[in-house]
């Protein structure tokens, strides 16, 4: 069966650690809090897309455990087509997140277990489906050289193709040339371009270079509380952050964002507008804690673009 959006990419468990602020190397702390839950940048996506209104298939790999187990049951509660090879040798990923009070900063360590070990032979059940997708979407936790085939795939088959490259990672020659967009953060921009970014200047630098390695119609900078930067060919615009409430998390933030892109392009929205539509998406989702349990309804997202 078709779907819009196809959405290749990890599923883990997300074991978040709350606290007044960050440890430091060598040090102990008391945690102010601890939670449970579903999370991995691909599934966090299909799961932003899919509340967000869009028709979404989610290829990944799990184990056959309680963490495998607790994303089928997410991907069904929230209308995502799970397109899932069950592993039996590895268990399903997990995550440690460290979220400081207050501020909403993070820092994280993903083991990606099962979904680690996604090979060439996973995308060819559903190589179909990556043909028809209006939109297909990859990042970078499982092995590069299945999100460049994937990337090749959707491409071929006249998909609109989006680049998330998290964590970073080198990239395979070529395989920017198969995206439409890219999508990395500040980090990510300067891994892949060499061009530290703190202010919209560098960002503008960074995403030129980034168009010069061959990104087809444009590379959007996420910038955290700053909003978003796009370049392409016509030039860089400054995309504005929506205020959305009190800031508590913005574990995922980048997933709402990639999550709401790809919807609002699948349904057809010119740019400037699947660019706010994104905005709005993540500005909601760091004012929840968690990440897949944090992403809104269409219905809360439209209610904050017509504010």
């Amino acid at each position: 069966m078709p779907h819009d959006i196809v959405i290749l990419g990890v599923f883990v468990a997300d074991a978040a650690f709350r606290s007044d602020r960050l440890p430091v190397l060598g040090e102990t702390k008391i945690a102010t809090g601890f939670t449970l839950g579903p999370g991995g940048k691909g599934s966090n996506q299909a799961v932003a897309a899919a509340k967000a209104g869009g028709d979404v298939g989610f290829i990944t790999r799990i184990g056959k455990d309680t963490f495998g187990q607790m994303g089928v049951q997410l991907w069904a509660a929230a209308g995502v087509s799970a397109l899932v090879t069950q592993d039996l040798d590895h268990p399903t990923g997990a995550a440690g997140i460290f979220i400081e009070e207050g501020s909403g900063r993070n820092a994280i360590l993903i083991s990606p277990g099962a979904a680690g070990a996604i090979t060439l032979a996973d995308l060819a059940p559903h190589a179909a489906i990556i043909a028809e997708a209006k939109v297909a979407m990859t990042q970078l936790e499982q092995p590069v050289d299945v999100a460049h085939e994937f990337c090749r795939m959707a491409r071929a088959g006249g998909a609109i193709t989006i680049l998330n490259p998290a964590p970073a990672a080198a990239l395979p020659a070529g395989m920017l040339a198969l995206c439409d967009f890219v999508t990395p953060n500040e980090t990510e921009a300067e891994a892949l371009t060499g061009i530290k970014v703190t202010d919209t200047n560098s960002a503008t630098a960074a995403a030129k270079a980034l168009l010069a390695q061959g990104v087809r119609q444009a590379a959007v900078i996420t910038l955290g509380a700053n909003g978003a930067l796009l370049c392409d060919q016509g030039g860089a615009r400054h995309v504005p952050p929506i205020d959305a409430g009190r800031v508590v998390d913005t574990t995922g933030a980048g997933d709402a964002f990639n999550g709401g892109f790809a919807c609002a392009l699948a349904q057809g929205m010119e740019l400037n507008a699947a660019l706010d539509f994104a905005t709005a998406v993540a500005a909601i989702s760091v004012t929840r804690r968690g990440t897949a349990e944090a992403m809104p309804n269409r219905a809360e997202v439209m209610a904050l673009l017509q504010r």
